[in-house]
């Protein structure tokens, strides 16, 4: 297959490069957050054929003869999303467009969709299902519903399928941001006390790379929106402890908001409670979460201590 990677070269997107190698890929990335670091092999290699280009102006003919685009490049930094609202517009509401134009006007069949759990806002029901309603708290939330919507329009208008993948909190190797890593640096940084940002009563889903790819690849095999995440919550404050636990330390915790009551969040935005229902997910395609958060973020903290 000849297959479009948007953002190929970011976290999740060089991981996808990675397992899809095999196929003719093309992978878009104008490396405003990432560099060509973990697929420059495949590039010089000739396994790949990278394009440095802004998706907001994408040039339509770049995916003449593509046969699915996975479409991962986006502004991705929820804190961000409040102040800098014409970057969140320009990468994932712009450039989800102009994607789509191209798509359309080269009769590309299939396009995967990487959306969020936080489009559920905060959400009542806990697990959240995939027809729970859309209800955004953060700018960066409201662009991924809109290109939910878009990409639904799209193939129903102009004839191709798509699968959405609203993804849990994503870590692992080649990821740098999200609490594990913010934590880890922190405490590099002074391993006698450790900032948290909100109450640390904040229970959210944690997903491994490995499963997310696993998963993504899956659901990219079917059609419609598929929740991917962990089956379990776990709070800030323990990943904190975990985080500490493995570099040894027994840092003094201290919070932007007062410890008690129910979770607060640690920024504009941010959802301080989610766990996303992945029974459709399971009973549909089979596939379910494989590696525990503890043994996770260990993982995370080796490969974080050789880069």
């Amino acid at each position: 297959m000849k297959i479009a990677i948007t953002g190929g070269a970011g976290f999740i997107g060089s991981h996808l490069v990675d397992a899809l190698i095999g196929n003719e890929l093309l992978v878009i990335d104008n490396l405003s957050s990432s560099t060509t670091k973990y697929i420059q092999n495949y590039i010089d290699n000739g396994d790949i054929r990278f394009v440095n280009a802004d998706i907001a102006s994408l040039d339509s003919s770049l995916l003449e003869g593509v046969d699915i685009v996975y479409h991962y490049a986006a502004c991705p930094d929820v804190r961000l999303s409040s102040e800098a609202t014409e970057k969140i517009y320009h990468d994932n509401v712009l450039g989800t467009f102009r994607v789509l134009e191209a798509m359309r006007k080269n009769d590309v069949k299939k396009i995967v969709f990487a959306s969020t759990s936080t489009v559920y806002g905060n959400a009542e029901k806990i697990p959240t299902p995939e027809e729970y309603p859309s209800r955004p708290i953060s700018n960066y939330a409201a662009s991924k519903v809109f290109g939910e919507a878009f990409i639904q329009s799209y193939a129903a208008t102009y004839g191709f399928d798509y699968t959405i993948v609203r993804y849990a909190n994503i870590f692992g190797p080649r990821s740098n941001h999200g609490v594990i890593w913010d934590f880890y640096h922190k405490l590099m940084k002074n391993p006698n006390e450790l900032l948290i940002l909100g109450n640390g009563l904040q229970n959210k889903s944690y997903l491994y790379i490995d499963d997310t790819v696993e998963a993504t690849l899956l659901a990219a095999k079917a059609s419609g929106i598929f929740n991917i995440g962990s089956e379990e919550q776990i709070t800030v404050n323990e990943i904190a402890k975990i985080v500490a636990s493995e570099l040894g330390l027994n840092p003094k915790f201290k919070y932007t908001a007062p410890v008690a009551g129910k979770p607060v969040g640690g920024w504009k935005g941010d959802v301080p409670a989610f766990l996303l229902d992945v029974t459709k997910i399971k009973t549909e395609l089979g596939w379910s979460p494989k590696t525990p958060i503890r043994e996770a973020i260990k993982k995370y903290i080796d490969w974080m201590r050789k880069v």
